[in-house]
């Protein structure tokens, strides 16, 4: 017989009755039937009930352990009566009479609770992560991650791609997000950079020849923390040659289906082949974002011209003054009383907006400041364009043009929750395409890349030289799923003239590209082939998938808000003598009084 199981703790059935077995996990309930003790044994595939009595030489042993204690049980495989069977369990047909008992590991009195679903301070579950891992609910969640990334490898090989591994130690790049930096000691002075996305490599393999590259990717940005963001993240990192943006799309596109409908858990999802592709400017439009979410029916408008002249003097003027008004339905609202649009106005107080505007509508009668103003009438008119019922409310963001959109869509996103509005069990996605190459820079007062400078513009050349730089489009795209950017990607520019004369429009010279990006350039004047890909976020995959608020509960070992790993402690300080071997200094930063501390503490955790 095994040293410790001649099966794992989800194998045994009715058709093992008489067997005599050896099981090894942990402790996972006790229940103390006057004489006859009852443990539900866990280990990674499943449980099995325990039964030990008077009879058993094991019952004292197993009495006096705790919780999570490791234990072998040698027994003997019997039927539950009829009355007593678990039809949520695999073994619940069974249990195994503990005959005797060997403890691994005896366990002391638990930091958390691992059996039940009780919700716990985040700081507890992750300084102890290895005994959270042991809950049902994020060991779950950490075996979908195991699957959907064997499941997104097979089908990346299976249309004809090679995983390839790209370095981790790089050099720092002045684009993007802040770098997370390595000192060499070998070089003083001189620091790698931990890759933000192996950008330049994927793109050097396909300099290099070869064809369809993939890898699941380790990625670091040292930015500020949120619910769907991490320091340290996965993607599926692909890259193809020859191709334009359509192969892109028809390459990717049943990829992400296909796993979604692998995982879904019955939810519906948007098929392959038909990802609907929203242009930039009509998303930040009609959605107020560039990663909308199609499952909320709300669509928002630009009612600017109905208040060019308004009896609404408040809009008049921001409209003369070269804002924008955004008008949000909010249907069916008849039933609903004043109290449900003042706290909408309230909300847009709270984030930092002059307020939110609204109008009522009962039975085609229409209430509140801006329809006693406009006019009943003028309010017909806006109505009627935009095909709102009589008992249709409606709000309103105006202002400056990218204040007045930003609050549309987030009002858009809250009129859809508050009213129950999203469309439940389903995965819609969707591409957002013809990104803008250039935006106007009001703090730099200059013409500056909108996103990701290596993109090919539209019109390539022609359009640098003759175009309005803030007209140009560039071949650039993101995948949306349910409100979550999954990726961003691009046809990337592969031509040096054309690259020079972009950055030249965003106000860089020859040399500066020369000297940030000599790696890539140089490479493109020995023979380029045009290429683009795509990268999306395996966290945010698993995420939606596993139905979790937050991007911490799919990764094994996160780090909190405040990229702090309290289980290991880091980061860490470090000896004199590590600091001496690599030339460097620290420079002691001032600290703050006790109440700021503490405030920023709290935010911090928040």
């Amino acid at each position: 017989m095994h040293a410790y199981r001649t099966h794992n703790c989800a194998q045994l059935r009715e058709s093992d009755v008489g067997e005599t077995v050896r099981l090894s996990g942990w402790v996972h309930r006790k229940r103390d039937h006057g004489g006859v003790l009852f443990i539900d044994l866990r280990d990674h595939y499943g449980i099995t009930q325990i039964v030990a009595d008077e009879d058993s030489e094991a019952l004292g042993l197993l009495d006096s352990l705790k919780s999570e204690s490791v234990i072998t049980i040698d027994g003997v495989v019997k039927a539950r009566s009829q009355e007593t069977r678990n039809a949520n369990l695999p073994t619940g047909d069974i249990e195994v009479f503990a005959k005797s008992a060997t403890v691994q590991s005896a366990a002391e009195e638990l930091p958390l609770p691992v059996a039940g679903e009780q919700e716990y301070p985040e700081d507890i579950r992750l300084k102890y992560r290895f005994v959270d891992l042991r809950r049902e609910r994020v060991h779950k969640n950490i075996m979908l991650r195991n699957k959907v990334i064997t499941s997104l490898r097979r089908r990346m090989i299976d249309q004809g791609f090679s995983e390839f591994q790209t370095p981790i130690l790089g050099a720092s790049s002045p684009e993007g997000a802040r770098d997370y930096l390595v000192p060499s000691r070998l070089h003083p002075g001189r620091f790698y950079a931990l890759p933000q996305a192996p950008q330049m490599f994927k793109q050097l393999l396909m300099v290099a020849g070869f064809d369809r590259y993939f890898q699941i990717a380790p990625c670091f940005r040292d930015e500020d923390l949120r619910a769907d963001r991490s320091p340290e993240f996965y993607q599926l990192d692909f890259e193809m040659s020859f191709v334009t943006q359509e192969d892109v799309f028809n390459t990717i596109e049943p990829v992400l289906a296909g796993v979604f409908e692998e995982f879904s858990g019955g939810k519906s999802v948007t098929p392959a082949g038909e990802f609907p592709r929203i242009p930039y400017a009509e998303a930040m439009l009609k959605y107020g974002s560039d990663k909308p979410d199609l499952r909320n029916p709300i669509l928002i408008s630009d009612v600017s011209h109905h208040f060019e002249k308004s009896g609404f003097g408040i809009f008049e003027k921001i409209v003369g003054g070269g804002g924008i008004v955004r008008a949000i339905p909010a249907p069916n609202t008849n039933e609903k009383s004043r109290k449900f649009f003042d706290e909408m106005n309230d909300w847009a107080r709270r984030e930092g907006y002059s307020g939110l505007g609204y109008v009522t509508r009962k039975q085609g009668e229409f209430g509140g400041p801006i329809a006693k103003n406009h006019g009943s009438e003028n309010m017909q008119k806006i109505y009627d364009e935009l095909g709102l019922g009589e008992n249709d409310g409606l709000f309103f963001a105006a202002g400056k043009p990218k204040e007045a959109a930003k609050l549309a869509g987030a009002a858009r996103t809250r009129v859809g929750e508050t009213l129950e509005l999203i469309e439940p069990d389903c995965f819609k996605f969707c591409w957002i395409v013809d990104f803008p190459m250039f935006e106007y820079d009001e703090e730099l007062k200059r013409v500056d890349f909108s996103h990701n400078p290596f993109s090919m513009p539209q019109g390539e050349m022609e359009a640098l030289e003759n175009q309005d730089p803030l007209e140009i489009k560039a071949w650039q795209y993101d995948i949306v799923c349910n409100g979550y950017e999954l990726s961003s990607g691009a046809i990337r520019n592969h031509r040096p003239d054309i690259m020079y004369k972009a950055f030249e429009v965003a106000g860089y010279s020859k040399e500066d590209v020369d000297a940030n990006f000599s790696g890539m350039i140089e490479a493109f004047k020995l023979g380029a082939p045009p290429h683009g890909g795509s990268a999306p976020g395996i966290d945010r995959i698993v995420m939606l998938l596993a139905d979790e608020p937050n991007i911490r509960e799919v990764i094994a070992f996160p780090m909190n808000q405040r990229a702090q790993d309290l289980m290991m402690g880091a980061p860490s300080v470090v000896s004199p003598k590590q600091l001496r071997e690599l030339s460097i200094r620290t420079v002691e930063q001032p600290k703050p009084d006790s109440a700021e501390a503490t405030r920023v503490d709290r935010a911090g955790d928040a």
